[in-house]
């Protein structure tokens, strides 16, 4: 299995209640319901306010390489994440558990 992680830092002066980061958002969480490799999905704004905090997180996995090859090539995967250069930066890790 491969764990697939993603944290977004909104941009300077992007906030959340903004109605281009609500429907960016709203991708994601339609997103784990459109690709069938995903083996799990869970995605959630942060809570936490520590100045090092991400304020979007995705926690994804997949049965394998191809599998996650599939899904970030997907038609639904790339609508969800079109949005995310102009209101964040991201992080990603992928790994194997």
């Amino acid at each position: 299995m491969i764990r697939h992680l993603v944290l977004f830092k909104l941009n300077e002066g992007v906030t959340r209640d903004e109605p281009r980061v609500v429907d960016a958002a709203r991708g994601f969480f339609e997103l784990g319901a459109l690709v069938p490799e995903l083996a799990s999905w869970e995605c959630g704004w942060n809570f936490s306010d520590r100045p090092i905090a991400y304020d979007f997180g995705i926690n994804a996995s997949v049965a394998d390489a191809d599998a996650l090859r599939t899904y970030l090539e997907s038609p639904a995967h790339q609508s969800a994440v079109a949005p995310w250069p102009e209101i964040a930066t991201w992080v990603i890790a992928d790994y194997e558990f």
